[in-house]
């Protein structure tokens, strides 16, 4: 192992100068130009080392890539860090800022500046993102710290747009006090906006776009919401959106919507404001479609029609605005001044020029309400002090082919930023010489107060003539302007021009007329005048603001207040050019009363491109941002400053007496340090705190000593550490062959031990053995002399008995004999005896036990031979005998009566009812009709419709209160034709009544009383008549000729019922011909066979006025 990789293995990073790629610090760049500060910056960012410092400033180079060196890990590594302790990064400033902000009281700032695509607006994300990661935690807290996050990306969709150099560029300065308490936890917070690109609403440089809001809606929105805001998805549809830039790569647009969407809920929007906000936005998208035509007057005007008023007529439904109105907005301007108001028509350049206008001011109030609206939602809450970090995320410097208005405006902003930069930066250097005693040499550097005094000075600046150029009267335009600059400026050093009157401009050719030439701190800008007049101006004709007041949308009329007619101002407004001096003035009053941070943000490239470098490019920032000059400011004095502490700490083992631990101050410690190491004087000086030093070849020196020094030491902290661990190792071995020797004679012990006593329980067994042995011995034989007399006295026993045995069965052998020799004589006494009684009677006695064994061998045959209990089992066993043939039927029918009774008493009293009904429907109709062997196997229902519970019979069943027995429907047949009509049958207790089967109403009531025969065919047909009694009041139409699927059933309730009722049995006619009472007539009923056209279906048909024929299949 070679001594370096030693040091690298055992060194820990404990600052930024160690392992070091380039210069972590430009203050110590040695040699110090132009060339070397390039490289030592393309070197660190070939390493994806992206940050560099300038003292305390950072400097960001974009890398166009994810680096992991975000993760909450970093956030955890550096905070609560000294500045200089890690290599460089964001992260380090933010805790430098924030810590100073909650340990030492001290309001902050943070001042990002760069051109666009530097990273300004990462760097300011990074900033409030390390800065909520650090600070305290809570419900409330953590609200607030979202709010603040998610009110970034409701202003980037609002107010950036991509650009030929930044897809995602701000073109809004932002500035925004982040609000903390006494703890450090953040309150809320006020965002503040300079200059809203609003020219970008209606046109766009080529290869650029419009603001993202606009192309995220179209992306994300859903079909309903479009069709609300009354768009179409296709961007071609739209002129103010550019189509050759209109998709970005890697951009969402869809899912950027779902972002900002969430955020604005987050922020605080309410539903209908997010509404009305993105239906100003649709107006704004929409008015750019509204095109006008020129139309000659009587009086020879030209006057401004609009071309296709659909658009003019869905933006007026979106802004509750009356077309009428906005139509006349476009066509004619008022002019008031005094009493005298003056209307003269537009012609079709000023018809574009106020649609554009409207949209620009339309857009821009939105942004100005959005920012307030933000304002409300993430401000403090408590009035407690708070200590304020403000960070600054505005435009960079901007050089471009074409420069305008805007910006002149930008750079002049950069200008003031770099004046204060230049001022804080040599003030805290002063302040700090100062604080530490430290003699104050004075600093020779390039003050750019004259470009600002240029630009901003009352009298004779720039702005100042272009304001007063707007407010003369007469023919004023942009080439006025330029004059007015060529006299008033034309001897200023910093200031150009092709109609300058200094004659060393006159043969620069390569500055047209219409341009004028500023020499900035970053270098010369060339500006074309055309449009400054009327950006500067930013005029708004009354009539549409009187229009946009006039709206029914709420967001629309408090946009634009001055077109109140109860608030009229003919006072001219402020211009744009003014109201941006005195917001840049206000910005840099707040950043004066604040510490200073400063990260300066560079484009590696202008192809966006990762791990691309362009020299050129980036030498063009280095000397626009005074990078360099920044340096010579630090380096003027002392290069390098540490505190004592760290100082001694870092460089204590180059000296004996400080290594390896000093006893005293530490002050004292670095003296004697720089003493032995014999460094110049003029090299160093004292202060307070901290050890300053003046070269950075002195610094190098100590660095090259310490490395020097920490591999010497490496490799006695090596060789200490390799005897250390061979003494280590043989202690151990020395300790281990004690541990081992002395568990080996314990061991050793016990297994000589485990021997004698393994041989003492043997010699032990044996003796035991010998002893049990013997006493056996001597047992078995005391026993088996025992056993002996036993055996012996046992056999003696034995003959005893036997003897005794065989006499006593000698005994009982003669007593036995002679008993039955007696009974032998009893018997022949009493044979003969009998003998003259048997002739008489033996035959019958024979018989009788004959017929006795006979009779029960039957009874017990049958008893296992009996059948199933079932009643239907017809199954009986064979006679045996002819004698008992009465006797086995009457068996028979007792058992079969037996059985059924088993079997009845299994029944319900509901089942007893149905089995009633079907014995009186089989006593009825059994052999007799046709149908009933099909109804046997049908259980009989009754209620087939079921009323209680069918609303659409509530009329019947509220008619009929009685309980139903039958509810059927059955066909009623009319006389005159033989149809049938469908009709309700119901039988109750007492009544039987027929129903309209549709309307439910009571057609027919007959009581059973009134009812005095049923007649049917014997056929399989459902045809039964319900004679009724002569003169009873329900008889008056004559009897019921009726037709059912259920007839058995009918007829059989209907009978049982009657019974019931009436104690008389009902007539059931059955015959194939029967006369049926109509009225006054009474026609016969004629049942034949045939075959049906309707196939099993019965018809009937009526022959003549005495005869119904029913046709029965």
């Amino acid at each position: 192992m070679g001594n370096e990789e030693k040091m690298a293995k055992m060194e820990v990073k404990t600052s930024l100068l160690d392992n070091m790629i380039g210069v972590g610090d430009m203050v110590l760049l040695e040699p110090l130009n132009e060339d070397s500060f390039i490289n030592n910056l393309k070197k660190r960012f070939d390493h994806s080392e992206v940050y560099t410092y300038i003292g305390s400033v950072v400097i960001s180079i974009n890398p166009y890539r994810s680096l992991p060196i975000y993760t909450p890990e970093k956030v955890e590594e550096y905070r609560n860090r000294n500045f200089y302790e890690l290599s460089p990064h964001i992260f380090a400033l933010s805790d430098e800022a924030y810590r100073s902000l909650r340990d030492q009281d001290k309001d902050q700032c943070i001042l990002i500046t760069g051109e666009s695509g530097a990273g300004k607006t990462e760097a300011s994300k990074l900033v409030m993102s390390y800065v909520a990661a650090v600070c305290g935690k809570g419900a409330e807290v953590n609200q607030v710290k979202e709010q603040l996050l998610q009110s970034n990306p409701v202003l980037e969709a609002f107010g950036n747009a991509k650009t030929v150099r930044n897809d995602n560029s701000s073109r809004f300065g932002k500035y925004m006090d982040i609000e903390f308490d006494f703890k450090g936890d953040p309150l809320g917070g006020v965002i503040s906006n300079y200059l809203l690109e609003k020219s970008r609403v209606v046109k766009q440089p080529r290869g650029e776009r419009n603001f993202h809001i606009f192309y995220q809606i179209l992306s994300g929105a859903s079909e309903d919401f479009l069709c609300k805001l009354k768009l179409e998805r296709d961007f071609s549809r739209y002129n103010y959106l550019g189509l050759d830039s209109a998709k970005v790569n890697g951009v969402d647009d869809a899912a950027n919507f779902r972002t900002v969407r969430n955020a604005m809920q987050i922020v605080g929007f309410m539903d209908h404001e997010t509404q009305s906000v993105f239906e100003v936005v649709a107006a704004v998208l929409k008015l750019g479609n509204i095109e006008f035509k020129p139309e000659s007057r009587v009086n020879g005007l030209d006057e401004s029609k609009i071309k296709d008023k659909n658009e003019l007529k869905e933006i007026c439904e979106l802004t509750g605005i009356d077309q009428s109105v906005l139509e006349r907005a476009f066509s004619f301007r008022t002019v008031e001044a005094k009493q005298e108001k003056v209307s003269t028509t537009l012609n079709v350049a000023q018809a574009y020029y106020a649609r554009d206008a409207l949209a620009k001011n339309l857009y821009s109030r939105l942004f100005s309400w959005l920012v307030t609206r933000i304002n409300e939602s993430i401000k403090a809450q408590t009035k407690v002090r708070k200590k304020v970090m403000g960070v600054l995320d505005i435009y960079g410097f901007e050089i471009f082919e074409d420069n305008s208005f805007e910006q002149f405006i930008i750079n002049y902003c950069n200008e003031k930023l770099q004046q204060i930069f230049i001022e804080l930066t040599l003030k805290e250097e002063q302040e700090e010489y100062i604080r530490e005693g430290i003699e104050w040499t004075h600093i020779e550097y390039f003050n750019n107060a004259i470009i600002c005094d240029l630009i901003e000075n009352n009298q004779t600046g720039i702005l100042a003539m272009l304001d007063e150029e707007c407010l003369r009267p007469g023919t004023v335009t942009d080439d006025t302007f330029l004059e007015k600059l060529n006299q008033v400026c034309a001897t200023h050093q910093h200031f150009e021009s092709r109609m300058s009157k200094c004659s060393r401009f006159l043969n620069d050719t390569s500055l047209p007329h219409s341009c004028f030439r500023i020499q900035h701190y970053a270098g010369k800008v060339m500006y074309q005048v055309e449009g400054f007049v009327d950006k500067n101006n930013d005029l708004l004709y009354r009539d549409l603001s009187q229009a946009m007041w006039k709206a029914n949308h709420s967001l629309i009329k408090a946009l634009f207040p001055e077109g109140n007619p109860a608030k009229i101002n003919l006072k001219r407004p402020p211009t744009a050019g003014s109201q941006f001096k005195a917001s840049v003035a206000t910005l840099m009053k707040n950043l004066q009363t604040k510490n200073p941070n400063y990260i300066r943000c560079i484009k590696p490239n202008d192809k966006k491109a990762a791990h691309v470098f362009n020299d050129a490019l980036v030498c063009h920032q280095i000397r626009y941002l005074g990078l360099l000059e920044n340096v010579r400011v630090r380096r003027a004095g002392y290069a390098f400053r540490q505190a004592y502490e760290p100082c001694l700490e870092r460089y204590k083992m180059l000296c004996k007496q400080t290594w390896p631990h000093w006893r005293g101050p530490a002050r004292a410690g670095v003296e004697v340090l720089f003493n032995e190491l014999e460094i110049p004087e003029e090299e160093f000086s004292f202060g307070r705190s901290k050890i300053f030093i003046r070269n950075p070849r002195t610094l190098f020196k100590l660095e090259d000593l310490r490395k020097q020094r920490l591999e010497d030491l490496a490799t006695l902290i090596e060789k200490i550490y390799r005897g250390w661990k061979c003494r280590t190792h043989f202690l151990l071995m020395k300790k281990s062959q004690i541990v081992i020797a002395s568990w080996y004679r314990r061991y050793a012990q016990q297994k000589k031990y485990q021997k004698i006593k393994s041989s003492a329980i043997i010699v032990q067994s044996y003796i035991r053995g010998w002893k049990a042995r013997k006493l056996l011995r001597e047992l078995k034989h005391q026993k088996r002399c025992n056993e002996a007399a036993t055996v012996i006295a046992a056999y003696w026993h034995g003959t005893q008995a036997r003897r005794e045995l065989k006499r006593l069965k000698e005994e009982a052998r003669r007593k036995h004999a002679v008993a039955v020799i007696w009974a032998y004589w009893l018997g022949l006494k009493v044979r003969r005896e009998y003998r003259k009684f048997f002739r008489a009677n033996a035959g019958r006695k024979i018989y009788e036990f004959t017929l006795q064994r006979l009779m029960q061998k039957y009874f017990l045959e049958m008893k296992n031979k009996m059948p199933s209990l079932s009643p239907i089992d017809k199954n009986w066993p064979a006679r045996p005998y002819l004698f008992l043939d009465s006797t086995h039927k009457e068996l028979k029918r007792i058992f079969h009566l037996w059985r059924c009774k088993k079997y009845r008493d299994q029944f319900t009293d509901q089942q007893k009812l149905i089995y009633e009904e079907k014995l009186e429907a089989s006593e009825l109709f059994k052999d007799k009709k046709a149908l009933y062997p099909a109804s046997v196997g049908q259980p009989f229902q009754g209620a087939y419709l079921e009323i209680s519970k069918n609303p659409k019979y509530k009329k019947l069943k509220d008619a009929v209160d009685e309980k139903i027995i039958i509810a059927e429907v059955v066909n009623k047949i009319n006389r005159a034709n033989g149809k049938a009509t469908s009709r309700i049958f119901l039988l109750t207790k007492n009544n039987v009544l027929l129903a309209d089967q549709k309307s439910g109403n009571i057609k027919s009531e007959v009581p059973l009383g009134d009812v005095t025969k049923v007649s049917m065919s014997s056929q399989n047909d459902g045809f039964f008549a319900v004679h009724l009694k002569e003169g009873s009041g329900a008889a008056g139409k004559g009897d019921f000729l009726l037709s059912s699927d259920h007839l058995i059933e009918m007829a059989t309730k209907l009978y049982r019922t009657t019974l019931s009722q009436t104690k008389q049995k009902l007539n059931i006619e059955i015959s194939d011909e029967f006369l049926v009472q109509f009225r006054q007539d009474k026609v016969c009923v004629k049942f034949i066979q045939g075959s049906q056209k309707n196939g099993n279906i019965p018809t009937c048909k009526r022959k003549n006025n005495r005869l119904l024929e029913v046709a029965v299949p």
